[in-house]
């Protein structure tokens, strides 16, 4: 069984959730990619994690999907928020962050800081480690005030600035739950070499899983896979 939310995040803005229920006391918490949103892969994540036992929660940060605000406006900082909200109006004791490219920086960084006493587990797909992946991004802000990807999306200065206020250092010897990282080897968005790097630098148990022909985006198969392992490898932990 699944519900939709509308949680309040300040200046009379909502984020739009959707909780899938299952018994126990064990919880799933999803962060969409960069442009992405709450729907398609995220909703199989949910379900998959409600055959576990997992009550699952998936949800748009503001300026995507269905949640309110503007997508030049979602920046970390915003999107941090938006899950910290998500977090304190669902109230899990404990529960596992899921985040996918961007996603996997906004639940590393909760995870070590206001959401350290909630998180027991993170597992990430491509998640961006080094702020070097958006240096692209960076130089056409610099020269042209904006990158626009449609008429509805773009971002500009504020995004970058954002950005430089956190460091993934910051995290390295603070993390103390486990992580699991999948990475596409044929990534061309977010180097494969960053989660190795990363996990090297992390003072907590990793999990890398580098998946042979895929790219930043999974396929179907490599979905399967990685929900597979990486239940398998909560179920190990006893997370929850």
């Amino acid at each position: 069984m699944s519900e939709r939310h509308e949680i309040p995040v300040g200046d009379g803005q909502t984020v739009s959730a959707v909780h899938h229920e299952a018994s126990g006391d064990r919880w799933f918490v999803c962060c969409h990619g960069f442009r992405s949103d709450k729907s398609g892969s995220y909703e199989r994540r949910c379900r998959r994690a409600v055959e576990d036992g997992f009550d699952a929660v998936r949800f748009d940060f503001r300026g995507c999907g269905e949640s309110d605000g503007h997508f030049a406006e979602s920046t970390l900082r915003s999107r941090l928020a938006d899950l910290e909200a998500v977090l304190e109006y669902f109230d899990p004791r404990s529960c596992v962050l899921f985040g996918s490219s961007f996603g996997g920086t906004v639940a590393f960084h909760a995870a070590g800081t206001f959401a350290a006493e909630r998180v027991d587990a993170i597992i990430t797909r491509a998640p961006v480690t080094d702020t070097a992946a958006f240096d692209g991004y960076r130089e056409t802000i610099e020269t042209a005030g904006r990158l626009a990807f449609d008429d509805d999306e773009w971002i500009d200065e504020r995004f970058v600035a954002d950005l430089d206020r956190y460091a993934f250092a910051d995290l390295e010897s603070t993390l103390d739950v486990p992580v699991a990282i999948f990475h596409g080897a044929d990534d061309d968005s977010v180097p494969v070499g960053d989660s190795l790097q990363a996990a090297d630098r992390l003072e907590t148990d990793v999990l890398v899983h580098v998946l042979e022909g895929e790219g930043h985006l999974f396929s179907a198969t490599a979905e399967r896979r990685q929900l597979a392992i990486a239940f398998a490898w909560l179920d190990a932990y006893d997370v929850g």
